[in-house]
């Protein structure tokens, strides 16, 4: 999509986790929805979350849009975040939580959705290996475009350098990545991640150019096996610690 003149800046607050609310040619969207307080979650693999929500759901300002990468997973979407689905008026996710909730529109991979002037397109991801989908479930990215706007890629939980080259090479200019990393492992593949980690989160890095690289779900449940602060080492010994905008979950940051 052809972009004139300046683009605008876009307004972050990070929740934490992966929920990131964020402002974008005149609509407001929000990321996989996790609002509630340090629990764990029993089930076939237990998971722990042990920071709760920088600011309640009540304080992130109006949402238009959830880009909900996937349901299966309560550190994507828990309770509190469920209970707000019914509350925006457009919900963008897989295939597969459109059967299972209410409220959601279903993309296939490549599909477009046009709200306001934002055209968004679901872009595939992989929740770990090749073949993870009969483990993990179907998960999904997103890219935002818009006239004289930055071309915005949300990874959601994916874990595959091959798939942002793909990527790429359908959206040669994304100007702002947010990338889900923190090295998910709940040892269902072994040593294999279900996210990427810090030295795949910079390999995406060099295949998306100069795009800002702004990290997300690096921390506050007991899965992830590498820090935030791996990431950021990672890409400072590499010479590209400038790409990174790290933001402090609870502070509105302006990216641009």
């Amino acid at each position: 999509m052809p972009k004139t003149g300046a683009m605008t800046t876009i307004s972050a607050l990070l929740v934490g986790g992966p929920t990131l609310h964020f402002t974008y040619a005149g609509l407001s969207f929000l990321t996989d929805p996790t609002f509630d307080e340090p629990r764990e979650y029993p089930g076939p693999i237990t998971l722990y979350k042990l920071t709760g929500p920088a600011v309640p759901a009540s304080a992130v300002g109006p949402i238009d849009v959830v880009l909900l990468s996937h349901d299966q997973h309560e550190d994507n979407l828990d309770e509190a975040g469920r209970a707000l689905l019914p509350e925006i008026p457009l919900v963008l996710g897989t295939e597969d939580s459109a059967a299972r909730i209410p409220h959601i529109t279903g993309l296939a991979p490549w599909r477009q959705h046009r709200v306001g002037d934002v055209v968004i397109t679901a872009v595939p991801a992989l929740h770990g290996p090749e073949g993870a989908e009969a483990l993990t479930g179907v998960v999904t990215g997103f890219v935002l475009e818009a006239e004289g706007e930055p071309t915005v890629y949300v990874s959601g939980d994916n874990a595959s350098v091959d798939l942002v080259r793909e990527i790429a090479g359908r959206f040669p200019r994304i100007d702002i990545a947010v990338l889900f990393a923190g090295a998910a492992n709940v040892g269902r593949f072994g040593d294999v991640d279900l996210t990427l980690n810090a030295r795949t989160a910079l390999e995406a890095a060099e295949v998306l150019a100069d795009a800002m690289i702004v990290p997300v779900h690096a921390e506050g449940w007991f899965h992830f096996s590498e820090t935030r602060e791996r990431l950021i080492g990672m890409f400072e010994h590499a010479g590209r610690g400038d790409r990174l905008r790290v933001l402090t979950a609870g502070e509105r940051a302006e990216l641009s």
